[in-house]
């Protein structure tokens, strides 16, 4: 497998969304905007050459749009293998260039978010256990920091407390998103809009800067979903999913 490193000089020409194949698309470029102001604070993309199919996006963890402290660290973003690419080693492809990058660059080990059972949009846990990497921090509603030092005395990575017990003090729906996840661009307005609809309260809360995703209440950013100030999930809704989900 041919793969290629997404930089800002590159970018408009490269694909880069796994699921989305239109460069034009508005989910692509508020995709290609995010990633354009993160390379210089450290951030790697490193994609297959198949259209992004195989990718993987990390970040210095002090510049991570996640409420934790892993200072040292360098934290993953997102690790995805789709489809008929999955099973041919594709996944330790991009996790070993990642850790021999890392390494270079003198960090003390990486970190992710998973969960006890694999969920939607989350690294799949037994894939990380079998590549040696450990619970290290969870939060009240399940979701974990998983890490793999480099040195067995390295420091643990934490959640830092505004995510520890994610909750809002806010009644109805409130969404918690970012621009990292293409797919918020469009569909976050169709929720909106259907909650309207239906005559749902909701608040779409973007973060828009590191400072305001890094002290959030949810160790998620990227989509975190409350209900009457409870968390309910990271996966992203459409007009269909959001109305069954009201209607429980």
């Amino acid at each position: 497998m041919e793969y290629i490193r997404v930089t800002k000089e590159n970018i408009d020409n490269e694909h880069i969304c796994c699921a989305i194949s239109n460069n034009k698309d508005v989910q692509v470029s508020s995709k290609k905007a995010w990633l354009s102001e993160r390379f210089d604070e450290g951030l790697v993309f490193l994609k297959s050459a198949e259209r992004g199919k195989c990718f993987i996006e990390y970040i210095p963890a002090e510049n991570a749009w996640n409420p934790i402290n892993a200072d040292g660290y360098m934290y993953i973003d997102c690790l995805w293998v789709s489809g008929s690419f999955k099973g041919h080693g594709y996944s330790n492809d991009l996790l070993n260039e990642c850790i021999k990058d890392s390494k270079q660059k003198g960090k003390k080990g990486l970190c992710i978010l998973s969960a006890a059972k694999k969920k939607p949009f989350l690294a799949d846990p037994k894939y990380l256990r079998y590549k040696g990497f450990e619970v290290c921090d969870e939060a009240d509603n399940g979701i974990q920091l998983w890490y793999l030092p480099f040195d067995k005395n390295a420091d643990k990575p934490g959640f830092k407390d505004c995510a520890r017990k994610p909750y809002t003090d806010e009644k109805g729906y409130v969404l918690y998103y970012t621009n990292q996840c293409p797919f918020n661009a469009k569909y976050v307005p169709i929720v909106e809009q259907t909650a309207k609809a239906q005559g749902v309260s909701f608040k779409a809360v973007h973060l828009e800067s590191r400072a305001a995703a890094q002290s959030a209440p949810t160790p998620i950013t990227t989509y975190a979903l409350f209900c009457d100030g409870e968390y309910i999930t990271n996966e992203q809704m459409n007009d269909k999913k959001f109305i069954k989900l009201i209607s429980k």
